[in-house]
């Protein structure tokens, strides 16, 4: 295959080129570019644009995955008649001032959404104002009609048709009608998690149909509980019950939302949704810090969920970086990762041994036959009784005539202080082990099965950890310092981290130029590759602006010496031993999951198990 290379001449014009300002047409599609690139953006613009104006609920029309219409009906405060001209005009807004643009309180405030789609599209705005008439105007490929009255309650409708009609190059770069409506409907849940107050509903119309594909409706209640309720209808039950609420406030900055369990962890980061201010952003910086709360439970693959929006002043975060206004960047960035890390790390760390109850539900579906098993109609709780009674084992000659029970397989006696000390406990009091690996406990509502060796090589892994963090990481002096020879920012980028590095015991210097010595490195990684920890660490530091490769080093090695240490496999134990080590996954954090992400218990309720043998 021959590839022709453009024809880019490199010859000097004879005569300097002329400079020209572009006309108001193509500076509209220019800036459309960059505003609107493709029908979700569009989506995206109106919506906030209705938050803004104070909508209580907000519906969207749409056909042909966007292209062909996006209708935006809110019943927020309105426009009038004179106010229509100038909402289609570019940077004319009145959500700010021009004096601070920092001071941002509301979604949009560039003055550029309106103009940009009328400039692409065929655009119609029809608004009113309480005490005002209704009225309508319409723009379509920059060219702007007349006011004219029209007819409507209340709030605005805006009308977008044939989208990127004035410019079709841009038509060829958008995807199939299901993905672009996927992405608009991403966009939509995205904004009703930031308003949960606000009622929403997403419709698409297409060859004259009318599709629901998806109503969120106005929550009551505190903002938590809006929350809670609106999680629940988007994200589904299983989030919601799973999930750990977050209300933490620090230095001027304010963490709110849900993040779920450990164990509730996905194969994507699909469940990941950051706000800034309540506006929905996808931040490196905010995501990072979140996948590092919880990367000392989850194993590589396995992804966090949850719902965070970051509290704080205007003037501390600058929103203004990018027309899509999906970026921020903050004053102080390292606050706001240090309260994403720690403030999700407590609340995990709060939780204790606590479990997903998806893994009973997991638990319960792999029990249940895979094809439905035929059933005869359901005897009468009568014939049951009679049955059972039938079936029971005939008592001894000398104890008096009724039921019998059958005995239970137990590892010892039970005793009246063993049940009384234990079964009121989270996980109960052991009854056996099985397998020699599998601890079975009877609590108050159901049991309990334990991965002795899972759960004990967490306790360990803490306990070492603790250990560490009271004694500090002890660094190994290196015998003839390893010189790496380095490009003028990283070494400058890691020298800026030097005195951060040094706590977790590794100490670099610089050597002259671009060279830095690595003097120390930490004690409990042994022999290291100090060029090749050193080049780990500079990825993580471009990418995140602060490293913790070597720290999860670190607690990786810590983490091998409790599986080395715990409990292992096959070894039998007495019902002290077990009963010690439920008590001690009770009282220590992160004792639900292993050092490897997994579930350390189970826990199934009664009811649960009585379904599973037809009793309810």
């Amino acid at each position: 295959m021959n590839i022709v290379a453009p024809n880019i001449s490199t010859d000097r014009p004879a005569t300097p080129p002329v400079i020209r300002p572009l006309d108001e047409a193509a500076i509209n599609r220019i800036a459309a570019g960059e505003v609107v690139e493709r029908p979700a953006s569009a989506v995206k613009e109106l919506v906030e644009n209705a938050l803004d104006a104070g909508a209580s609920r907000i519906a969207i029309d749409i056909a042909d995955g966007g292209k062909t219409l996006i209708r935006v009906t809110d019943d927020g405060c309105g426009m009038t008649a004179a106010d229509l001209p100038l909402a289609i005009a570019r940077h004319a807004t009145s959500k700010i001032d021009g004096s601070d643009l920092l001071n941002i309180h509301s979604f949009g405030f560039r003055g550029e959404a309106l103009a940009s789609l009328g400039s692409v599209g065929r655009l119609t705005l029809t608004s009113r104002a309480q005490g005002h008439d209704a009225a309508q105007i319409s723009v379509a490929g920059g060219r702007v009609g007349d006011v004219r009255p029209a007819a409507l309650t209340r709030g605005t409708v805006v009308e977008l048709r044939d989208l990127f009609y004035a410019t079709p190059a841009r038509l060829k770069f958008l995807r199939t009608d299901r993905a672009e409506t996927q992405a608009i409907a991403e966009v939509v849940r995205r904004l009703a998690m930031a308003e949960p107050h606000v009622g929403f509903t997403l419709t698409d119309t297409t060859d004259g149909d009318s599709r629901l594909l998806f109503r969120a409706d106005p929550q009551s209640g505190d903002f938590f509980d809006a929350l809670h309720g609106r999680l629940t209808g988007i994200l589904g039950a299983d989030f919601t019950q799973n999930a750990l609420r977050i209300d933490i406030p620090r230095d001027g900055l304010h963490l709110t939302g849900y993040a779920a369990l450990p164990t509730y962890s996905r194969g994507s980061g699909a469940q990941q949704f950051v706000f800034v201010n309540g506006r929905p952003v996808l931040d490196k910086l905010l995501l990072g810090a979140l996948r590092v709360a919880y990367y000392d439970f989850l194993s590589r693959d396995r992804h966090p969920a949850a719902v965070l929006n970051l509290i704080c002043d205007p003037q501390r975060v600058d929103v203004n970086v990018h027309p899509a206004k999906a970026e921020v960047r903050f004053r102080e960035p390292d606050a706001a990762r240090s309260l994403i890390i720690t403030g999700l790390r407590t609340a995990v760390s709060g939780a204790g041994h606590r479990a997903s109850t998806t893994v009973a539900d997991e638990t319960l579906a792999a029990l249940r036959p895979a094809r439905p098993v035929y059933q005869m109609d359901r005897p009468s709780q009568a014939s049951f009784a009679r049955a059972f009674t039938f079936q029971a084992p005939a008592p001894p000659p000398d104890s008096a005539p009724g039921f019998a029970e059958a005995p239970t397989g137990r590892i010892e006696e039970r005793s009246a202080a063993s049940d009384e000390s234990h079964a009121s406990h989270p996980l109960g009091a052991a009854r056996a082990q099985l397998h020699e690996n599998y601890i079975i406990a009877q609590t108050e509502t159901g049991i309990v099965i334990v991965d002795q060796h899972a759960a004990h090589e967490r306790l360990v892994y803490e306990r070492l950890k603790r250990q560490m963090d009271e004694s500090g990481i002890t660094a190994q002096a290196l015998l003839i310092p390893e010189i790496i020879e380095l490009s003028p920012t990283d070494a400058a980028r890691l020298l800026d981290a030097a005195a951060t590095l040094a706590e977790i015991g590794l100490r670099v210097e610089p050597f002259g130029g671009n060279a830095i010595a690595v003097r120390e490195t930490p004690a409990i990684l042994g022999a290291v590759n100090a060029a090749a920890l050193i080049r780990d660490v500079l990825d993580e530091l471009a990418d995140a602006g602060h490293s913790t490769n070597i720290r999860a080093r670190i607690d990786a090695v810590l983490s091998r010496m409790a599986c080395h240490g715990s409990i292992r496999s096959g070894r039998q134990m007495r019902a002290e031993e077990m009963n010690a080590l439920l008590r001690e996954m009770e009282a220590t954090p992160h004792s639900g999951q292993c050092n490897h992400g997994r579930p350390t218990y189970v826990e199934l309720k009664l009811h649960d198990i009585e379904r599973l043998f037809g009793r309810r």
